[in-house]
């Protein structure tokens, strides 16, 4: 493809990722609207977040392994569509219960959209070149990351209310929709399989399970209880089973477990989750951190996010255009880390009275961190794939991501809540008033006596500090993986050597 047609097509793919950035980061300052409107808690806050997460995380290897069977066009469209459903019910919905099913089907379009971008992307351009498009991704990621809370924040403080949050992804889904149609042209590989039902399903359930009982523990239930101990050897039992329907059962498995003999991909692969565990976990509390810890709007909240997506927009570009140049990549992950944990380990110092000017700053460095970070993981395993398992290799990266994301929300979700509740308790038993049964329900603060407010701000300000420090040693660790990892040059052909023993039976059709 010449650069005009790769552009064409590009701008198509980087449509659909912005509508799926766009799905959490438009949402992200509605939710203290949308749980106070619905009449929700804290944890019903956290599974607003946590059931896309959790979708998109079970379901992205099964979209990735799809596009090394099917036409790669249609999965990206059928994954667009499932994603306008998904906002048409999310915008309607009458209670929290409907809102959270809403997200699930949003996940699972978004899922699609997440793993089949960069799959698509390595069909068209070569592992030296694609440094010279990721600019183009860390420019939509973010644009959506720090458009959609600032568009999020207007459209609540608006007459449309949290609800238009989930219309204004819809007109962007259905250009992307068209434009692909008109612009994407790739060649169909047409492969006799079987699709692995059984593995994909007990995929899905045992990272569910799990991730169920991260979210519910000290909340629905003990975390020392019988329940835990069925739900944590039930998730690790289903896991297992998966485990062996992939090494031994499956003609095509939806995790070729034979990938992870390649170092650079189990080491980026172990990484992955943890970054995704200390970036997902901590910095999706920072609106809700700005909100009722400050007592920021919705638009203000939003306008903070400049700070982080500022540097990530800086770093995706600058190191996306010098890895292109040179071929080498490793520095730029490592230098990227350093910075995750330096921004985190700040961030874990802030309180409800830290100078706004200071937290912009730490969050900035975080930006510029992970800007050098999460392209660039995946551009390594890209770069040690053979074309027929790019789909795979692919979505096992953003799979493992999203799954340490899911986990971090969750966790930290049920962190924070208890936290706060136990802060808060205290606070009102200091001042003489009973707090009685406790819900984790979060308050409207303007309504609040100007005491009672100040004591809920702290709890806040506090408990956000304590996630960052929580989240810091994840990081460090995902540092060391990287550090392990292989520096191999960047081919400048999209198909790598593949082993005798590996090649498998195509025929290529238009």
């Amino acid at each position: 493809m010449s650069h005009r047609e790769v552009l064409e097509a590009l701008s198509g793919l980087l449509l659909a990722m912005f509508v799926a950035m766009l799905s959490s980061t438009v949402v992200t300052n509605a939710l203290p609207s949308i749980v106070e409107d619905l009449h929700g808690s804290q944890t019903g806050y956290t599974w607003v977040v946590v059931a896309t997460l959790l979708a998109m995380t079970a379901t992205t290897p099964i979209w990735g392994k799809l596009a090394d069977l099917f036409s790669k066009k249609l999965l990206v469209q059928s994954a667009l569509v499932i994603y306008t459903a998904g906002s048409l019910i999310a915008a309607l919905a009458p209670n929290m219960q409907v809102l959270i099913g809403a997200r699930v089907v949003q996940g699972l379009g978004v899922g699609g959209l997440t793993a089949l971008v960069q799959v698509v992307i390595a069909s068209m351009v070569s592992p030296r070149e694609r440094g010279r498009y990721s600019g183009y991704i860390g420019a939509t990621f973010a644009l959506a990351t720090v458009s959609g809370p600032l568009i999020g924040g207007l459209i609540v403080d608006s007459p449309l209310g949290w609800r238009g949050c989930f219309f204004v992804g819809m007109p962007v889904a259905l250009a992307a929709f068209l434009v692909l149609q008109a612009k994407l042209h790739l060649p169909v590989v047409k492969r006799q399989v079987s699709i692995d039902y059984l593995g994909a399903t007990l995929i899905i359930g045992g990272v569910s399970i799990l991730l169920v009982w991260v979210s519910l523990a000290g909340q629905q239930f003990a975390w020392a209880s019988v329940t835990t101990a069925l739900m944590v050897l039930g998730g690790i039992a289903v896991i297992a089973a998966a485990l062996y329907v992939e090494a031994k059962v499956a003609v095509e498995p939806i995790i070729p477990l034979r990938l992870f003999k390649d170092r650079t991909t189990s080491l980026a692969t172990v990484a992955s989750i943890l970054i995704g565990v200390s970036m997902f976990g901590a910095t999706v509390y920072l609106s809700e951190y700005f909100q009722n810890a400050r007592g920021m709007s919705p638009t203000e909240a939003g306008l903070m996010s400049v700070a982080m997506v500022g540097g990530l927009l800086v770093s995706s570009i600058v190191t996306g255009r010098i890895i292109s140049n040179t071929g080498l990549w490793k520095r730029y992950l490592v230098g990227g880390m350093v910075l995750v944990i330096a921004g985190l380990g700040l961030l874990g110092t802030i309180d409800e009275s830290t100078p706004l000017l200071e937290v912009g700053a730490f969050m900035a460095i975080l930006g510029l961190g992970l800007g050098a970070t999460m392209q660039n993981l995946v551009l390594a395993v890209q770069n040690n794939t053979a074309q027929a398992d790019m789909g795979a290799a692919s979505s096992v990266v953003a799979f493992f991501r999203s799954m340490g994301g899911s986990i971090g929300v969750s966790a930290l979700g049920a962190l924070l809540s208890h936290q706060v509740t136990q802060k808060v308790t205290d606070g009102l038993a200091a001042l003489g008033i009973d707090a009685g049964h406790s819900t984790g329900s979060i308050p409207d603060l303007d309504a609040l006596p100007a005491p009672v407010r100040a004591l809920y701000e702290t709890a806040f300000g506090e408990a956000t500090g304590h996630l960052f420090l929580v989240a810091t040693p994840f990081a460090v660790l995902a540092f060391v993986c990287i550090l392990f990892i292989k520096e191999v040059p960047l081919r400048t052909t999209i198909e790598r050597d593949v082993p005798q023993n590996d090649r498998v039976d195509e025929t290529v059709t238009r």
